[in-house]
């Protein structure tokens, strides 16, 4: 009786390691797939930002149903949607150049619910805008540190973004006259 308790006993811890084996197979396998995501995910942020470099966005990866989060200070809404995007884009790119100074540090995001990573892409650069000189102003240029991150849908579009940056300020700066910003 003594040998059989002994047996099961062993089979008993047999089957848990072959249970946590396939558990932890499983568990690559989903880090695997994940982290291939967001590698393609990646490529398309990056592929985002050079659109932007040369003033040429694609809208094409976007969902239809995107919503931007509204960071700016005194915003009028708290999101905008892809149509709003492309509409302030065009005005912004009329405006302003914009280049990415290094690569940016993309880092995967993570689901809010889950605490996993999700295949989300977060990144953190610095940017340079340049008000180009005209007629009647010169050239001013400011560098502001960014924190960007984006959901993607099943299809591999951004459904969701949002953009941390103190672009007021820097509008601000790069529209005042140096003049005008001397303290009496």
């Amino acid at each position: 009786m003594r040998l059989n308790y002994v047996l099961f006993l062993i089979a008993l811890i047999f089957m848990s390691c072959n249970d946590n084996k396939k558990m932890e197979s499983d568990e690559a396998k989903e880090m695997a797939r994940v982290d291939s995501i967001f590698k393609k995910n990646s490529e398309t942020v990056m592929k985002d930002i050079r659109n932007w470099e040369s003033e040429k966005p694609d809208y094409s990866i976007y969902a239809d149903n995107f919503v931007g989060l509204e960071t700016m200070y005194g915003a009028e809404k708290d999101s905008f949607n892809l149509e709003d995007m492309k509409e302030g884009d065009k005005r912004i790119l009329a405006v302003w150049d914009f280049e990415l100074l290094e690569d940016p540090v993309m880092l995967p995001g993570v689901n809010s619910e889950t605490i996993k990573p999700d295949g989300s892409v977060r990144y953190y650069g610095t940017w340079r805008i340049t008000r180009p000189a005209t007629d009647s102003t010169s050239k001013r240029t400011a560098d502001v540190k960014t924190y960007a991150s984006h959901d993607f849908d099943e299809n591999g579009k951004i459904i969701y973004s949002q953009m941390y940056a103190d672009f007021g300020g820097i509008w601000n700066h790069l529209m005042v006259a140096k003049d005008s910003m001397k303290t009496k």
